[in-house]
């Protein structure tokens, strides 16, 4: 056994499990404001219906 190349795989491997770790948590957080933005875009939506309720509730189609 070969002490030396053993340690140095554990510490690439524990290197490598800490940046995908920082890279999930990044993801992660650019999820989160992205939901945020949806649930903003939502809520003006629903503003806009209780400000003008006959706007956008039907529609004319032909086929």
């Amino acid at each position: 056994m070969d002490i030396a190349s053993i340690s140095m795989a554990m510490s690439q491997s524990s290197a490598l499990t800490n940046v995908g770790t920082a890279m999930l948590s990044n993801a992660m957080d650019v999820n989160e404001a992205l939901g945020q933005g949806m649930v903003n875009m939502i809520d003006a939506a629903a503003m806009e219906r209780s400000v003008n309720p006959h706007i956008g509730s039907n529609f004319d189609m032909l086929v």
